[in-house]
C-alpha cells in the first residue's frame, strides 16, 4: 500500500493542483473549476494538517472519505478534520466538468478563538462519519453565500476585524451543518426504522446465545460494526429517535433479559448474573437496581 500525499500547509495544496498561492496563508476558498486533478494523489490519497470543508459536484466517480464511498452525483456536502484521508476512486473515462467549492482552514487560523475548542464538538468531524451531507438546492444556496462572505473578506484589507468576521461567518456555516444533518436523520425516517429492527435483532440474537459468556456485554463498536455504520452516527440516530444511545440500549436490552430469567425461571441470582457476563453477583444486583430501583430479589418476589 502506498503512502499518502501528506499536505501540511493550504499553500502546499494549490501548488499540487496547480493554483495560485493563497491570498491568505491559514484559510482559502479553492473553485473546483479551476483545480487540476491528478490520477497519482487519487490513487494514494491526500493526508490534511487542516480543516476542509466542501460542496462538490461532477466528480466523475466516488470520493471515499471516513468509512464509506460517496457518489458525488448530488449537491453533497462532507466535513474533514486535520489528519484524515481523502481518496478518489474516478469512474474509467470520466470526464465529468467539476464543480462547487472547497474551503480549507488551518487549525492556527482559529488559534485564540472560542472556536478552536468548540469546532471539535461537531459530530461531522468525527474520522468514523459514515454519513455524507445530501443538500437541497435551498441549503446549498444558503452555505454558498457564507463561503462567499468567508472568501470576501479575506481578500478585502485585513484589518483587526477580519479574523472576528471570518470566525462568525465559520461558526455560521457549522452551525447550519449541523441543522442539516438533523433534517437529514429525519428525513430518513425508513432508513432508520430498518436500522432499529436491525439493532433489535442483533442485541437479541446476542443475548439469546452464549456470547455473554465467552465475550461479555457487546461493546459499541461490536454493536456499529455489525450494523454497517459508524458509532458516532449510531449514537446520534438513536438519541434522536429514542433519547438513548447505544450503551444504553445494550443495557436495556440486558435489564430485559435479567427480567425474563428473574420471573421465568428458578435461577439464583448468581447464576443469572454469570449467564448475563458479570463476574460478581454483587456487581450484577448493584447494576440492576440502579436501572430498575429494585434488587433483583425483590423483582423476583414482585411475581410470587
Amino acid at each position: 500500500m502506498k503512502e499518502p500525499i501528506h499536505i501540511k500547509t493550504i499553500g502546499e495544496y494549490h501548488k499540487l493542483r496547480g493554483l495560485p498561492p493563497p491570498e491568505h496563508p491559514l484559510i482559502s476558498v479553492i473553485d473546483y473549476a479551476k483545480m487540476k486533478s491528478s490520477h497519482t494523489d487519487d490513487e494514494r490519497g491526500l493526508l490534511f494538517d487542516f480543516y476542509l470543508i466542501s460542496i462538490k459536484r461532477g466528480v466523475g466517480g466516488k470520493m471515499q472519505y471516513g468509512q464509506q464511498s460517496y457518489d458525488f452525483d448530488q449537491g453533497v456536502m462532507f466535513f474533514m478534520a486535520p489528519k484524515q484521508l481523502l481518496k478518489i476512486q474516478r469512474a474509467p473515462n470520466a470526464n465529468a466538468t467539476r464543480t462547487g467549492w472547497m474551503l480549507l482552514i488551518h487549525p492556527d487560523f482559529l488559534w485564540r478563538t472560542s472556536l478552536a475548542k468548540t469546532i471539535k464538538q461537531y459530530e461531522y468531524f468525527d474520522y468514523a462519519v459514515n454519513e455524507a451531507l445530501f443538500l437541497s438546492t435551498k441549503e446549498e444556496q444558503t452555505m454558498n453565500e457564507i463561503v462567499r462572505k468567508i472568501q470576501t473578506e479575506y481578500q478585502s484589507n485585513i484589518d483587526r476585524f477580519s479574523e472576528q468576521i471570518i470566525v462568525a461567518q465559520i461558526e455560521l456555516l457549522l452551525s447550519y451543518g449541523e441543522r442539516f444533518y438533523h433534517r437529514q436523520f429525519i428525513t430518513r425516517k425508513k432508513s432508520s426504522h430498518e436500522i432499529l429492527e436491525r439493532l433489535e435483532t442483533l442485541l437479541t440474537s446476542y443475548f439469546n446465545n452464549d456470547e455473554l459468556l465467552s465475550k461479555g456485554l457487546p461493546t459499541v463498536e461490536f454493536i456499529s460494526a455489525n450494523l454497517n455504520v459508524s458509532a458516532v452516527y449510531l449514537r446520534s440516530l438513536l438519541k434522536m429517535l429514542t433519547g438513548l444511545n447505544t450503551q444504553q440500549h445494550i443495557h436495556e436490552k440486558l435489564i430485559e433479559k435479567a427480567k425474563e430469567k428473574l420471573s421465568t425461571t428458578n435461577l439464583s441470582v448468581s447464576e443469572i448474573a454469570y449467564q448475563l457476563g458479570f463476574e460478581h453477583p454483587q456487581s450484577f444486583s448493584k447494576f440492576f437496581k440502579t436501572k430498575t430501583s429494585q434488587s433483583p430479589l425483590e423483582f423476583r418476589q414482585s411475581f410470587n
